[in-house]
């Protein structure tokens, strides 16, 4: 595992690391998740741990992969800082996963130590991990950015809802993917700066989470067969780009469908522009898939993971499959 991971501490890891599938009695900031990673490796060695790249405040990005087939299905938690929730779901799943991988166990229709052999899963389970330090913890008097903002967030000091990267750019609307257009739409919506949520940015690909992640996709698009991005809330699967889809988009859309039974929906307004799912369809003719996970309010509660979970878990298993 990379020199970049933190070891946990009692702090970070309140929890009995010795329970096969551990708890979440906490909401999961960069720090922790790193902790719950740090077991993981050591508990699944077969497991692949390394980093994607850097935040703008330099908190690395870590990507897990599960399995050494030729079919890659990748799937990207936190986008959004307050939507940290996916992030939970995505270490439950490496969880379940490595646990299933030691004991040779079957999960659903699905023989573990098979798709381990048969398909590739990368995970990268918290994109943005600065905004979701804003969103948990705050802004501290020490960020390099504090004063810009709280200039940027008018409801300060609350960051709870905070969406944005580190410096006020939300990384799903950076990627290059009717990026002029959503500069248009910008104005009407009187986003003329960093923001909480909305700001495309100067540039698509401004942002160094989203140009790392851009950077891997297209070095290996040949190898990479369907991208899942996790969101919250709806209950919802987006599979198209302005109309367009991919081979195969819409039969594996209905097979995702009927695995975590959330409804097939087309995005609309500010949510049709310049998103991964977009980018991949239109740029590169990857099946792309934008899950809105779970119910309710954002930022939906630590406690309603839970049943999320539950709701993602067949799809989660059995989506790699479908390649």
């Amino acid at each position: 595992m990379s020199d970049n991971y933190n070891k946990p501490n009692s702090s970070m890891f309140p929890v009995d690391t010795s329970k096969p599938i551990l708890d979440y009695p906490l909401p999961l900031t960069w720090e922790r998740m790193m902790a719950y990673l740090n077991c993981f490796a050591e508990r699944y060695p077969q497991l692949e741990f390394s980093v994607l790249g850097e935040s703008v405040l330099g908190r690395s990005i870590p990507m897990i992969t599960l399995g050494e087939g030729k079919k890659t299905f990748i799937y990207i938690g936190t986008h959004h800082g307050m939507e940290w929730l996916t992030s939970v779901l995505l270490l439950r799943f490496i969880n379940e996963y490595g646990e299933g991988l030691k004991e040779g166990r079957r999960i659903y229709n699905t023989h573990i130590p098979y798709l381990f052999k048969e398909r590739r899963i990368i995970i990268i389970p918290m994109l943005n991990p600065d905004g979701v330090s804003y969103a948990i913890e705050g802004v501290s008097r020490n960020n390099p950015l504090a004063s810009r903002l709280e200039r940027m967030n008018p409801i300060h000091p609350d960051y709870s809802h905070w969406q944005a990267n580190a410096r006020g750019v939300d990384l799903n609307h950076n990627y290059d993917a009717g990026f002029a257009e959503y500069k248009q739409l910008e104005k009407q919506l009187g986003i003329l700066g960093g923001a909480p949520t909305r700001y495309s940015g100067e540039c698509p690909e401004s942002e160094p989470e989203v140009g790392y992640l851009c950077n891997f996709i297209r070095f290996n698009q040949e190898n990479i067969h369907a991208v899942l991005t996790l969101h919250t809330q709806g209950e919802e699967i987006y599979y198209t780009s302005a109309g367009e889809m991919c081979a195969r988009s819409l039969s594996i859309a209905k097979a995702l469908s009927r695995l975590c039974g959330y409804r097939l929906a087309e995005p609309e307004g500010p949510a049709a522009y310049g998103g991964l799912t977009d980018w991949c369809i239109r740029s590169l003719n990857i099946p792309s898939f934008t899950v809105e996970c779970g119910k309710g309010e954002n930022p939906l509660p630590l406690g309603e993971y839970f049943c999320v979970y539950a709701a993602m878990r067949q799809l989660f298993f059995e989506a790699p499959l479908l390649l």
